[in-house]
């Protein structure tokens, strides 16, 4: 079974929302890139997933959840199958994974990755 491994908050003012998060729940942040992507550690309990705070988008204007999934292309196929839509081309994210934004049959907009198991 997939599971949600990550999610995205986004925001207009990110380094806000970062302080925000920071200081209400204690959770801890690090900078990714150049870009305005910042990854959350919400700390060590399970369960609990981490995700990340980055600027909003057209593509990414509300929480996203990421699923992490065995075969990229496969999951694909499954979700166009069943009604959902692929935004986006697979992605290849550096030691990380290859990564599509995709969209329900209800109009909600999340992601699926298949992790870089080489670089673990």
């Amino acid at each position: 079974m997939e599971r949600v491994v990550h999610f995205e908050i986004p925001s207009d003012k990110p380094e806000e929302c970062v302080k925000f998060y920071q200081n209400a729940f204690g959770w801890k942040f690090e900078k990714w890139g150049d870009m305005d992507y910042w990854l959350a550690n919400t700390g060590e309990k399970n369960p609990g997933i981490n995700g990340a705070v980055t600027k909003k988008s057209d593509l990414v204007p509300y929480v996203v959840n990421t699923i992490g999934v065995g075969d990229i292309n496969a999951s694909l196929e499954s979700i166009k199958k069943h009604g959902g839509t692929v935004l986006t081309p697979v992605q290849p994210i550096p030691t990380i994974g290859q990564f599509a934004y995709c969209k329900d049959p209800d109009g909600n907009i999340f992601g699926v990755i298949q992790p870089d198991m080489m670089d673990k």
